[in-house]
This record gives C-alpha cells, sequence and structure tokens, in this order.
C-alpha cells in the first residue's frame, strides 16, 4: 500500500507553479502534466498571499516609484540596489498611498524618486531628516518635454544643453560649474520668463495661444522656456539636484537616478504581464507580488507563507432560507388570484 503525502505533493505544486510563474515555460512542460491537470492542481496557489517581512534596517539609499498597470491601478515599490524591500497597491500616486509605503521600513539617509503626485509631501511628513535626490533623467526627460530637443531660440538651446549636461555631473567641482552656468543663462536670458502677453494687445488679427484659457486677460509670453527654468531653479532652491555630491554621503556611492528600479524592476514586471497576458486582474497582481517576493532583499520560502486555509477551497455562500407560507410576491399563478394552467379541451362545450 502506497501512502499519500500531501506536504510533499502541495511542495510540487507550489514549486511548479511558481517556476511556470516565474518562468518562461509553458504550463504543458512542467511536471503536473497537462495544462489543464496543472491549472486544476494549482489553483490553490493563487490563494497564497506573498509578503515581505519587516527587518527594521535603515538604508543609506532607497529608490522609490510607481507604475500604472491601467486606470485607477497602480503599485508603488521602495528598493535597494534593485532589491525590494516594500510595495503599496493603490489606485494613483498620492500622499496618502506614498505615507503607507514609506511607514513600512524606517527613514533611509537618502532617497532617490522622481517627484511623482503626493511623494515629496509624504517624505516631508514621514521622513523628516531625510534628504532628496531627484532623478536626473526625469528632469532631462521634464526639460525636453518643456523645450524639445531642437529649441528655435537661442534661450532654449541654451537651457537645453544645460539640462543635456546634468546626468554628466561627477564631482563638485563640475556641479558647482553647472550652477555658474545656470546663473549666467538667468542674467542673459531671465527677462524673457517674465514678458507678458496682454489679450487687449493682439489687435484684430492676433491669435492667442492654444493653451490659454478662455477669458484669461494675460500670460507668459515664453510660458514653456519659464517652466523649465523654474524646474531647474526650484530644483536648486530645494537642493535636490545634486545630494548624491554632498560631502557627508562621500563614499556612499549614492545615485543620481532611479534607473535601478525603473529600467529593472519595473521593465521586467511589465515584461512578466506580457508573457502572461489574458489572466485576471487579481491573479495579475498576485503574479507581481510573487515577483517582487522573488526579488526582495531578504531571502523567504514560498512554503513558510502557505496556511491551511490556503489548501482549502473555498466555501460557497448557502442560499437563503425561503420563508414558510404563500409568498408575497411571486412569479407563479395561482387560482386564489384567478390565474391557472388549463387542463384538457378548454372552452369545448
Amino acid at each position: 500500500m502506497v501512502r499519500s503525502r500531501p506536504d510533499i505533493t502541495h511542495r510540487a505544486e507550489l514549486d511548479a507553479f511558481l517556476g511556470w510563474l516565474l518562468g518562461s515555460s509553458t504550463q504543458s512542460a512542467t511536471t503536473l502534466g497537462s495544462g489543464r491537470s496543472f491549472r486544476r492542481r494549482t489553483t490553490w496557489c493563487w490563494r497564497v498571499e506573498p509578503v515581505l517581512p519587516v527587518t527594521g534596517e535603515v538604508f543609506d539609499e532607497v529608490q522609490v516609484d510607481g507604475m500604472y498597470l491601467r486606470t485607477d491601478w497602480c503599485i508603488l515599490i521602495a528598493t535597494v540596489r534593485g532589491k525590494v524591500i516594500a510595495w503599496q497597491w493603490c489606485d494613483r500616486e498620492k500622499t496618502a498611498a506614498w505615507t503607507a509605503l514609506l511607514n513600512q521600513f524606517p527613514p533611509p539617509r537618502v532617497v532617490v524618486c522622481d517627484g511623482g503626485t503626493g511623494l515629496l509631501q509624504a517624505i516631508a511628513d514621514s521622513w523628516k531628516s531625510t534628504r532628496v535626490q531627484r532623478c536626473l533623467v526625469h528632469v532631462q526627460r521634464n526639460m525636453r518635454t518643456y523645450l524639445t530637443m531642437k529649441p528655435r531660440t537661442d534661450a532654449g538651446r541654451s537651457l537645453w544643453a544645460l539640462a543635456r549636461g546634468l546626468t554628466r555631473v561627477k564631482t563638485t567641482e563640475q556641479a558647482d560649474a553647472w550652477l555658474h552656468r545656470l546663473n549666467d543663462w538667468y542674467s542673459v536670458f531671465g527677462e524673457l520668463t517674465k514678458q507678458r502677453t496682454y489679450a487687449n494687445q493682439l489687435g484684430t488679427g492676433g491669435t492667442m495661444p492654444d493653451w490659454v484659457k478662455p477669458g484669461q486677460r494675460w500670460w507668459y509670453t515664453h510660458d514653456r522656456l519659464r517652466r523649465a527654468y523654474r524646474l531647474l531653479a526650484k530644483l536648486v532652491q530645494r537642493e535636490q539636484l545634486f545630494t548624491y555630491l554632498r560631502p557627508e554621503f562621500a563614499g556612499l556611492d549614492i545615485s543620481s537616478s532611479t534607473n535601478w528600479i525603473e529600467g529593472g524592476t519595473n521593465a521586467m514586471l511589465r515584461d512578466l504581464l506580457h508573457r502572461h497576458r489574458g489572466m485576471s486582474e487579481e491573479h495579475q497582481r498576485r503574479a507581481i507580488e510573487w515577483w517582487l517576493l522573488h526579488h526582495g532583499a531578504v531571502d523567504i520560502n514560498p512554503h513558510d507563507l502557505v496556511r491551511p486555509e490556503h489548501l482549502q477551497p473555498p466555501t460557497k455562500p448557502k442560499p437563503l432560507d425561503e420563508p414558510d407560507g404563500p409568498a408575497l410576491y411571486d412569479t407563479g399563478l395561482t387560482a386564489e388570484e384567478g390565474l391557472w394552467h388549463r387542463r384538457g379541451w378548454a372552452g369545448r362545450s
């Protein structure tokens, strides 16, 4: 007589499930038989919830970023050198969602981010002593949106050249030289950022820009140039542009961009969803959680997350008990109401 070992069976099923989910093989290529057999035997695996433990370790640098998977469906992720330490599901990037993510681990010395909606406020509220390093690649992208890659004016070309040089700043001397060039730019072109155009000055043949609101009486003549300069000036004022070069962080190798998380974690998550396209939203979320746990900063044995309730199929809700006596409202026909099914030769004399 051969005795079955449910624990060994469940281990094999979970291993096959994760091998398929996080790998590139098909369901029928696993050791559980055909694709139909695989889906039947691993149904319970979708109920296991991946959870990262809180270690309390204080990190020198943490990178955070949000990734939208579809409308009203976003995940916020925190990593350390490519290793995941926390995540938070939300409908969109907002202060409450970022605060929930930041509260999952102690404040680091530096947080590298792209300045997403609500993030800076959450950092100011939760991590008052943490310095912020804005991702220089994202800053360049924002500048390109305002100025385009081929500005038509001397002011735009000069400012775009400054923005392109951001990622080449590697020393404090180079950072000081860059700041001096920004001040020189403002000395030459600063007046352009203040010029205004009034609606009553256009005359009969003048046309207002498309982005001007109806009824607006005036607007900045060089609005996009002004926005681009103010972006850089604000980051310089807040000391968020060259945090990675500050003397107190010498020797820590602080990053100047979020490439670890955006080019690594987010890109691989999108590839995971592409390989398993067609899954329900619930299964997509669980697949993402398993991937994040597999690439977490703490090694977790997936079998330790399995609980007895995961192995049991969900109970179906019991039908409501029908009350005794005749129904007050129903679809049946009753003789008391003068309605019934006729039998025989109805109406024959």
